[in-house]
């Protein structure tokens, strides 16, 4: 026996299917069909000795906003002119990136570098909270938690509390043993030189 599955009833696209006798009962507006779920979201980790891998796991948030995904790629420790939250770069309609406001590349503690990771850490943290993306990338997330510049603790709580349908890829050498244990892939890139 073939049954006829109606997920939802929408008056402004009505089903295609005509009612009949025997067919089960429509689900209610705004209900979900109990086989339809959202599929669960990864937590990935690329991880290196250096920190000139980036173009490698730069083309998957590419290949996501191209396929339609909204993605935040999120670089802690790369700042420059007009840079922070407030002056994000929107590549394409799908693919926001944010560098955090300091005048250059980050390589040690000071104040104005951890206010700069600072300021970005809370934007990305309301954009998580408020499911703004499909996919999040935080470039060289370990450094900024090996720096002292983001508490590992929040990371940790940030990454349980995501929501369940978000990808979020992060990167970066010296991840700690306590996010490379949550994450769905862990990826090493092993070349020590650049050619």
């Amino acid at each position: 026996m073939v049954q006829q599955l109606r997920v939802t009833h929408n008056t402004r696209h009505p089903s295609r299917i005509p009612p009949t006798p025997d067919a089960p009962p429509m689900l209610s507006q705004g209900d979900r069909h109990p086989l339809l779920q959202a599929i669960e979201g990864s937590l990935r980790v690329f991880t290196s000795v250096h920190r000139s891998f980036f173009t490698n796991v730069m083309v998957q948030a590419l290949r996501s906003a191209d396929q339609g995904m909204s993605v935040l790629v999120a670089q802690f420790l790369k700042g420059g002119i007009d840079q922070g939250p407030d002056h994000i770069t929107q590549m394409g309609q799908n693919l926001d990136w944010v560098r955090c406001g300091y005048s250059g590349c980050i390589f040690e503690t000071t104040h104005d570098a951890q206010a700069a990771v600072s300021e970005l850490w809370t934007y990305v943290k309301t954009a998580v909270q408020d499911d703004q993306y499909g996919l999040v990338m935080l470039d060289e997330l370990s450094l900024a938690m090996d720096y002292g510049l983001i508490p590992e603790a929040e990371v940790l709580e940030l990454l349980q509390q995501r929501p369940s349908q978000m990808d979020i890829i992060l990167t970066g050498p010296k991840m700690p043993y306590s996010i490379l244990s949550m994450a769905d892939q862990v990826t090493e890139f092993r070349r020590e030189f650049l050619p």
